[in-house]
Order: C-alpha cells, then sequence, then structure tokens
C-alpha cells in the first residue's frame, strides 16, 4: 500500500505545531515537509504519501492527492473529513485519539476549578487593580468541590481521566456513554445516553467530553438547559456544536444556568458580535484543551505505530477508515 521507505514522503500540515522540527529531533529518518496554509497545502499535498493534519483538511484535496494514501489526523475529532470520499480515493485515516487526553482532561478539570474558586473574577480584579473584600452573600463566594455531583457526557480516555480526576477532590460523578457496557471508567455511577436529562437534574456541574456525532450535535438543546439544576455549571471541552449555542446563552442570560467555561465554540474563533464574550458568568478558552509541549510527540507515537501496520495489512490505531 505504502512505497518503500526510501522513496515515502511525509506532509506535516498545520499552522502552528511544530511537527518537522520534532519529528528531526527524534531522529525521523523519513522524506518530510511542511505547510503552514491551505494555500500552500493545495500547492503540494500531491507530493505527499501520508499526511499529518486537523483543521486544515478540505475533502476536495483528495482529488488533488493522486499518492496519498494515509491521513494521520493530528486531532481527536474527525467530524471535518467525509470518509466516503476518502474510503472512495483509497485514504486510510486513523484519529489522533488519547493523544490529547491527558492534557484535555486536565483543562476540564481547571475549568471546573476556575469556576468554583473564582479565578476568572479575581483575574478580572488584579487587572482593575481591585482587592476585593470579603464576602457576606453566600452565593456569590467561592466554593468548594467536595461532595458536589459532576456529570461527566461522555466517558471515554478523556471523560475517564476527568472523573478520576474530580474523584480526587471528593466529588461524586456520573457518567455517560453510548454503552454503559463498556464501563463506568472510574466514575460511581454508569447510564446511557439516553439517561441525559434525568441525570442533568442531579448535577452541581455539568461536563462535556463527548465526540461531535449526528446523536451529539445539539445534544444541550433548550431542553437540556431546563432540564439542569438552576444555577449549574456547564463546562464544554468537547465540539462547540454539541451545544445549541442560542440556547445556551438563553440559559446563561436567565440564571437558569450559573455560569459555563468554555474552550470550544461553534464558530472560531467565535466572532466579535457574539454574547459570549461579555456574559460575565462566561469564562472562554481559545481551543486550548489539548494544546500542550508533548503534544506533537503524541501524534507522532500514532504515526509511527501505524505505518507498520498500514505496511502489514492490519488494523490501524484509531482507524476510522
Amino acid at each position: 500500500m505504502l512505497p518503500p521507505d526510501d522513496q515515502l514522503t511525509l506532509c506535516f500540515a498545520h499552522v502552528a505545531y511544530r511537527f518537522a522540527e520534532r519529528y528531526a529531533q527524534r531522529g525521523g529518518r523519513l522524506k518530510h515537509f511542511e505547510v503552514r496554509s491551505l494555500e500552500e497545502l493545495e500547492a503540494r499535498i500531491g507530493e505527499a504519501d501520508v499526511l499529518l493534519v486537523s483543521g486544515m483538511w478540505r475533502n476536495h484535496l483528495a482529488a488533488k492527492a493522486p499518492r496519498l494514501k494515509f491521513i494521520q489526523s493530528i486531532s481527536a475529532g474527525v467530524d471535518q473529513y467525509d470518509k466516503a470520499v476518502l474510503a472512495g480515493a483509497g485514504i486510510r485515516l486513523a484519529s489522533a485519539q488519547g493523544a490529547n487526553a491527558n492534557a484535555v482532561s486536565e483543562h476540564a478539570m481547571s475549568l471546573i476549578l476556575a469556576q468554583a474558586r473564582l479565578l476568572p473574577q479575581a483575574r478580572d480584579n488584579q487587572v482593575k487593580q481591585h482587592w476585593r473584600g470579603m464576602i457576606g452573600d453566600l452565593t456569590q463566594r467561592e466554593d468548594e468541590l467536595g461532595g458536589k455531583t459532576l456529570l461527566v457526557v461522555g466517558i471515554g480516555r478523556i471523560g475517564g481521566r476527568l472523573a478520576r480526576l474530580a474523584k480526587a477532590f471528593d466529588m461524586k460523578v456520573i457518567g455517560l456513554r453510548q454503552d454503559p457496557a463498556k464501563g463506568s471508567e472510574g466514575a460511581d455511577e454508569i447510564h446511557g445516553m439516553d439517561q441525559l436529562h434525568a441525570q442533568l437534574a442531579r448535577a452541581d456541574i455539568v461536563a462535556l467530553c463527548c465526540a461531535l456525532t449526528p446523536e451529539t450535535r445539539g445534544l444541550m438543546n433548550a431542553a437540556a438547559f431546563a432540564a439542569m439544576k438552576p444555577g449549574a455549571t456547564l463546562v464544554n471541552v468537547a465540539r462547540g456544536a454539541v451545544c445549541d449555542e442560542a440556547a445556551l446563552i438563553a440559559a446563561l442570560s436567565s440564571g437558569q444556568l450559573g455560569q459555563a467555561a468554555l474552550d470550544v465554540t461553534v464558530e472560531e474563533p467565535l466572532a466579535a458580535a457574539s454574547p459570549l464574550w461579555t456574559l460575565p458568568n462566561v469564562f472562554i478558552t481559545p481551543h486550548t484543551g489539548g494544546e500542550t509541549r508533548a503534544y506533537e510527540g503524541n501524534v507522532l507515537d500514532l504515526l509511527e505505530a501505524n505505518l507498520p501496520r498500514l505496511r502489514a495489512g492490519e488494523k490501524l490505531v484509531n482507524q476510522v477508515v
């Protein structure tokens, strides 16, 4: 399926990640090049046998890539790829699922802590050089996580590790997944996704960790927000489209949803006119949950595991197509 190593060419395609540098540092011996824009990728994709890419991918590129045999996605999510187009072109695809499991679960836990300890407000006060005094109103104070209930929507590698981190803070953890028989991953309880509304009513904090699929698109809609415990917290480290954004803004504005910490939005970058920028009960990070100094190496580990599997005709790690 692949040409011999001395004829094989890798293409690394990302606006910022330093794959070529990291590949060279680990002694990578395959011919490779790196592109930083869609225009560069369109111009050079015909040279590549193997492509590492994520957000830069466009499905029309398959027709411009006669040599391309394998895409190692840089991202865990693969909703940007038309699987039928890839299969028709004879291009295999594997996701980077697991490469960011530690990073995203730690980011989700950080967002939970930041909201509980009012860290965004503290940073805002620091910028204003304002020393906030003691607060008499219990509803406005910092809070503790012990004894709180966390609902993890999507107990997989990320959600499972988040569950274990939350248990270290003495939280009760409820997990949801498509097939509960696959295990609780450290949660105290595990339920099917069809139990979403019933479990939302029990949770003080809801963390979205699920993949974006036809079933999860718009999962958190007006009815779901209405089912939540009034004043609860939402953390989204999944995909922006898992939330109906208009319903999210309405729930935040009405106070039904107490606060939200969002690493993802439907449109990225978030439009300047979006109310999410200025709502006082929203904390936004710019889709950096999976971004760490170790990320390139984690994805390269997957690539190096998958190349021999391709040659042997074996199932790929995180195979999608």
